[in-house]
């Protein structure tokens, strides 16, 4: 495979998952929680925050030239309105240390975390966030903006709805088993069995009770509005409103910096009788956000796999698909296919910002990549305006609620010693780069 010269080749992380001490982020409050729906916390992470050095310049000794991070809004204004001058100075390190490496840093401002105080404010349902979310992007803007070529506003903005979704059926489903448990228990009585499901059951409920109260000590409310979390349509749109009033600050200080935003996107495939299904669900995921990208200078794609869609809605992977450490049906496919569908609609430059594979298999890994690859290459060939492939993800790190148990890495962390071991395929990524 032979990619044009100046196409970017990197990996990419995210400031929470690998930096570690976040400890002004309603991540790391949820995490901290008694009854925590987190499997463990975040702690050190990797250690990227001191590390960063030793890890850009692994990249850049594999051959790859370019590295998607975020910086943590939490850091840079820990309170509302102080901004702080030694955070924002260290983001600057690590911008010159890419540069210093021949590394070029691609920049997203907000990556899932938040200021607690932003969602004591209302998070990412209020009004006032787009406002808040523009004056911090012009923060980083005024500060770093002559030192940056990439900017991406807010990761995986589309992420609201898709939860939103999963809550839907998560809600129906529990509903179900509730009523087939009183069933049960109806017929069995007090039975080993059904008392164990009942006590699961009664003891998650239990949780979420709980976890509000928490909530409420911690954000004033039961339900916080954090970034992930299940979004009303008012406030999906919120969102990418918050994008624009960003992108418009970024570029009244810096008009040559190319600015875009990441979305999640799944391969959404009909089977026979369910084209509707899968129609409507890539409008959801995509098409409709359209209006609010007029004028961004990229799209950053996020893939991982397909969706099947059959006459009933979703449908579960294919029986026999081999499925990753998330349960992902493993199917490289699927960028290619995003790519030439989103390309359809939208008219300016494509970057894959997210694209990998959880598993301790790194030869699977390596197989994912190329024919992943493979798919960009060919959408190149067609004229394709794709501009760079970032793999997710540079390290082993943490993966949100299911904490360090997920393998994305081209590099594993050892977590007791954070000494870091570059995998077969942090070298096989960096030889497609020029």
């Amino acid at each position: 495979m032979a990619f044009p010269k100046g196409f970017m080749i990197g990996a990419a992380t995210a400031a929470h998952q690998v930096e570690g001490n976040n400890v002004h982020s309603d991540y790391w409050a949820q995490e901290q929680m008694p009854h925590s729906s987190f499997n463990e916390p975040s702690g050190e992470a990797c250690d990227h925050y001191r590390r960063y050095e030793e890890d850009i310049r692994m990249m850049a000794k594999a051959g790859l030239n370019a590295y998607r991070f975020s910086i943590e809004w939490a850091r840079i204004e820990p309170e509302e309105g102080k901004f702080d001058e030694e955070q924002i100075e260290h983001y600057r390190q690590v911008i010159r240390c890419c540069r210093e490496n021949g590394v070029e840093p691609v920049v997203t401002l907000m990556h899932f975390t938040s200021p607690v105080w932003l969602i004591r404010r209302g998070g990412w349902e209020a009004e006032s966030t787009v406002e808040y979310f523009r004056r911090y992007a012009a923060f980083v803007a005024e500060k770093l903006g002559s030192e940056l070529n990439y900017i991406c506003t807010i990761n995986e903005a589309n992420m609201g709805l898709q939860l939103a979704a999963i809550s839907r059926r998560y809600k129906l489903m529990a509903e179900q088993a509730e009523k087939q448990m009183a069933e049960q228990a109806a017929d069995a009585g007090k039975q080993e069995g059904t008392v164990q499901v009942g006590m699961n059951f009664q003891k998650m409920m239990e949780n979420m009770k709980f976890a509000a109260m928490e909530n409420a000590r911690v954000f004033g409310t039961p339900q916080p509005q954090i970034f992930v979390s299940s979004r009303t349509p008012q406030g999906d749109a919120l969102v990418f409103r918050a994008h624009q009033a960003a992108r418009d600050a970024i570029k009244a200080l810096y008009p040559g910096i190319r600015v875009g935003i990441t979305l999640s996107l799944h391969d959404c495939q009909a089977m026979p009788g369910g084209e509707a299904f899968a129609d409507a669900a890539w409008d959801e995921e995509f098409t409709h956000y359209l209006p609010y990208l007029q004028g961004d200078d990229f799209l950053g794609l996020q893939n991982y796999t397909r969706t099947l869609y059959g006459p009933q809605g979703q449908m579960p992977s294919p029986q026999g698909a081999l499925l990753t450490q998330m349960n992902y049906e493993y199917y490289p496919e699927a960028l290619e296919h995003v790519i030439r569908r989103a390309h359809a609609a939208f008219e300016g430059d494509l970057i894959i910002t997210e694209n990998g594979i959880a598993t301790e298999d790194d030869g699977l890994r390596v197989k994912f990549i190329r024919r992943a690859l493979e798919g960009v290459e060919s959408c190149l060939s067609d004229g394709i305006p794709v501009k760079g492939y970032m793999h997710w993800s540079l390290m082993d790190n943490f993966e949100w609620q299911k904490g360090f148990s997920m393998t994305f890495g081209l590099i594993g962390v050892d977590r007791r010693t954070m000494e870091r071991k570059a995998k077969p395929s942090l070298q096989f990524l960096g030889s497609f780069a020029g």
